[in-house]
């Protein structure tokens, strides 16, 4: 069987954020990392706005760091940035890839965008500087999914 896809999210600061993205990934079958530390206290009243009770149906994997996680993680590291190489509409996606995505604040050090296997932009329209890191994982997601076949079925 071909791996799923996995989505991460380096030290995340926004609970709510978080927990729509624990949703997501709960009701698309797609598995969570979270790599610490986060700008939060973890905790299900934390989480529970957003990600309502799929937050516990997640599949959710905590990293105490950087270092932890990139010893770990299997297949490519795909990171989404705004100083991104490839655009979304070019970007080609594989069955295993970790979809990346950086602190809401900070993004992601220079040391794990050089990491990355593949860095992606999603287009916005000029002078805009991002997307809320919830939205932008929902759409390449959704083309990661498209591309790999992995919707559920």
């Amino acid at each position: 069987m071909t791996p799923a896809l996995r989505l991460a999210l380096f030290r995340p600061d926004i609970a709510g954020n978080v927990g729509t993205i624990l949703r997501m990934g709960a009701c698309l079958n797609v598995p969570i990392d979270l790599i610490e530390p986060m700008g939060f206290a973890y905790s299900d009243r934390a989480l529970a706005r957003a990600g309502m009770d799929y937050a516990a149906q997640a599949d959710i994997a905590r990293h105490a760091d950087w270092a932890a996680f990139e010893a770990w993680v299997p297949g490519r590291i795909v990171l989404l940035t705004t100083k991104g190489a490839t655009r979304l509409p070019q970007a080609r996606f594989e069955a295993g890839d970790t979809l990346l995505f950086g602190a809401e604040s900070s993004g992601v050090p220079e040391n794990v965008h050089a990491r990355a296997d593949l860095r992606v932009a999603i287009p916005l329209v000029a002078g805009r500087r991002s997307l809320n890191v919830a939205v932008a994982a929902a759409m390449v997601l959704g083309e990661a999914l498209r591309q790999t076949g992995g919707w559920p079925q």
